[in-house]
């Protein structure tokens, strides 16, 4: 059954309720069509008897901000979420062990945890092997990138690899532009998909 635990400073009631994901923590009622009301869920294994007001207040304070990273000034946040307590800086997820942590953590320590995480590989991420410049009739960027599959020269939406025996970082513009042209022009050639 629902649990009432109190009400909050502005005097709204907060809840202690059970649904389909588990215990979580509800401010307010939900009456008729209006708008949904905060909720928490509350990390796995907890003690729904040890929930009080005061930490039912802590977990609908839920995402807290830890503070800007000191390197590009992005927020890093706390909180948790289906697969348990987490930091959050950019798109970079950290799991956290114990659910207290998403309270207590420091910036010293966040973003030692962020940075002890490998990022993985995504798409346009990769940084640069060999900047080559512009192209000459087009214009854009050229670059030597290193991918999931190995060195390709980036021009545009055009990838085109490199062959196995090139060096990435001897490749010159012309030998790119000319991957360039060749990739292109396969990529007229081919038939357009059936839907």
């Amino acid at each position: 059954e629902d649990r009432l635990l109190g009400t909050d400073p502005h005097g709204t009631p907060v809840t202690l309720r059970t649904g389909r994901f588990g215990p979580y923590v509800q401010l307010g009622p939900r009456e008729g069509d209006a708008q949904k009301p905060k909720r928490a869920s509350l990390p796995k294994g907890i003690n729904t008897e040890a929930v009080d007001l005061a930490k039912a207040l802590d977990y609908l304070s839920l995402p807290r901000t830890v503070g800007e990273h000191p390197e590009d000034k992005q927020a890093i946040f706390a909180s948790i979420g289906p697969y348990g307590p987490y930091l959050k800086h950019r798109k970079k997820y950290v799991s956290l062990q114990d659910p207290e942590e998403v309270f207590t953590i420091g910036m010293n320590r966040a973003v030692e945890l962020i940075a002890q995480k490998p990022t993985r590989f995504t798409r346009g991420s990769a940084p640069a092997l060999k900047e080559l410049g512009e192209h000459p009739e087009e214009g854009g960027e050229i670059r030597v990138l290193d991918g999931r599959y190995g060195p390709y020269v980036k021009w545009e939406k055009i990838n085109a690899t490199l062959p196995k025996d090139a060096d990435p970082k001897a490749i010159t513009l012309a030998q790119a532009l000319d991957l360039i042209a060749a990739k292109a022009s396969r990529a007229r050639r081919r038939p357009p998909r059936k839907k």
